[in-house]
């Protein structure tokens, strides 16, 4: 069979598993790079994982945005290696514009200034810790009103978080470490995205983000496609893509490796946090897939399907408190591998960080499903209704532990219904009903999808 038609075959497949389990309203097919309006080729030569010292004073920031300005709609702006040396760009902030995609080629690395004054939303605060909030710097990426844009290739974003501030004697990931014991590290994220509709990110490699890799919010269709993501799991606040107060989402064919949440689903009070589908990704180390903890805005209609976890802090995970709580409801997990992950099934209404002053903004979790997990190894299932009139209402159906004398179960104030499929662990604690009764299901083999984090350089 030709290799084309082998390809044919496994994206029609890819899209009759979407379906199944899609609540991305949308018809998602593989994205494609548009045709080039220009190319650019790189000036810096690489020192190992970085630049030399001496290139830090040589950005390409103008010429970058000079053809991303001037770039039509429907076309690409593409960053190319001029030699097999020569493959490195230097930038500050970029602005995205409408219709036009970014694209770092193969062989090509993108790396993001070290100089925090690049990066000033207020003058000299980018790169300092402040009480009034984390929101100093601009994005390395920044993308505001820009539908049908995106940022492609098969080359590398790195956002130096490892390496030290340019007049400091810290790197960024150092300054979060520090903001831990009082006030928010002013740190650049390496993608935000704010009412960009139909925004694609395909293919592309982001490393060492400052902060967040991706924050995406108010927009009604994001398509994120076999992309990479890596920060050390030291590396605080590193979340790796982050969707809020958007509709239509599709995140699929990833590998998410960081030093917090591999997804966080946000939801605070705004536009609606719905139509979300998680397909065929596999998280390593980090916090696991959550929602929340902002979810006053409500959350629902969300499905993870085909979901891979080695090694993560969490596994499933819902968290939100009495500052920030809400609504959420209608989500599934589906066909679920989770191996040696201390908070395997994580349903927390008590999470304690991020307090706000409001004290009245319940979380309530209900009509949340669990169905063909498997997890392997010891860990703790939590099941944390916030009280016995706003109660946790979760089902687990053909949910089986390799090892269920090493699970610990937290549980209270929860409504817990069990089958048709295995459960193999016990349920009780202060105000939990069981309701259910498990049955025979076809056994889950998770035996092929433990696999190493694919080569990002």
């Amino acid at each position: 069979m030709s290799t084309q038609k082998i390809a044919f075959l496994a994206a029609l497949l890819l899209s009759a598993s979407a379906a199944a389990v899609a609540q991305d309203t949308r018809t998602v097919a593989e994205p494609s790079i548009p045709p080039a309006c220009a190319t650019l080729e790189a000036k810096i030569n690489r020192m190992g994982l970085s630049i030399y010292p001496d290139d830090e004073n040589k950005l390409d920031t103008a010429r970058i945005q000079a053809a991303l300005d001037h770039c039509p709609a429907g076309h690409s702006v593409v960053l190319k290696r001029a030699s097999e040396r020569t493959d490195a760009f230097l930038s500050g902030p970029l602005q995205l514009r409408r219709g036009v995609v970014l694209v770092v080629d193969r062989g090509a690395y993108l790396y993001a200034s070290r100089n925090p004054r690049d990066y000033d939303t207020r003058p000299g605060v980018c790169g300092t810790i402040t009480h009034s909030g984390p929101r100093g710097c601009k994005a390395l990426i920044n993308g505001d009103g820009v539908d049908n844009s995106g940022v492609m290739g098969d080359g590398v974003v790195d956002g130096r978080g490892g390496e030290t501030i340019l007049g400091q004697k810290m790197t960024w990931w150092n300054l979060a470490d520090l903001a831990r014991k009082g006030g928010g590290q002013n740190n650049p994220t390496l993608i935000r995205l704010n009412h960009c509709n139909n925004f694609i990110l395909y293919r592309i490699t982001l490393l060492n983000s400052p902060n967040f890799h991706v924050g995406y919010e108010n927009g009604n269709g994001f398509t994120v496609w076999g992309v990479k993501i890596w920060t050390p799991e030291r590396a605080r606040n590193t979340d790796g893509i982050d969707p809020g107060n958007s509709t239509n989402v599709t995140i699929t064919n990833s590998f998410i490796h960081t030093g917090d949440d591999q997804i966080a689903i946000k939801a605070p009070a705004g536009a609606p946090t719905t139509n979300m589908t998680i397909l065929h990704n596999h998280f390593y180390s980090g916090h696991g897939m959550s929602i929340g903890s902002n979810t006053d805005g409500g959350a629902s209609a969300i499905r993870v399907s085909d979901l891979t976890i080695d090694q993560a802090d969490n596994g499933i995970r819902i968290k939100s408190n009495i500052t920030r709580g809400g609504l959420v409801h209608d989500v599934i997990f589906e066909d679920v591998c989770i191996r040696n992950t201390p908070n395997p099934i994580m349903m927390d209404t008590s999470y304690t960080a991020h307090a706000s002053n409001a004290a009245n903004l319940i979380p309530i979790f209900r009509d949340i499903v669990l169905r063909n997990v498997l997890i392997e190894g010891p860990g703790t299932v939590t099941l944390d209704g916030y009280d016995p009139t706003h109660r946790l209402g979760i089902q687990f159906d053909n949910v089986v532990f390799t090892d269920p004398s090493a699970i610990k179960v937290n549980a209270k104030n929860s409504d817990v219904r069990l089958g048709p499929g295995r459960f193999n662990i016990k349920i009780t604690g202060p105000n939990v009903t069981v309701t259910g009764t498990p049955g025979e299901s076809p056994k889950i083999s998770c035996a092929a999808r433990f696999v190493d984090f694919p080569t990002q350089r």
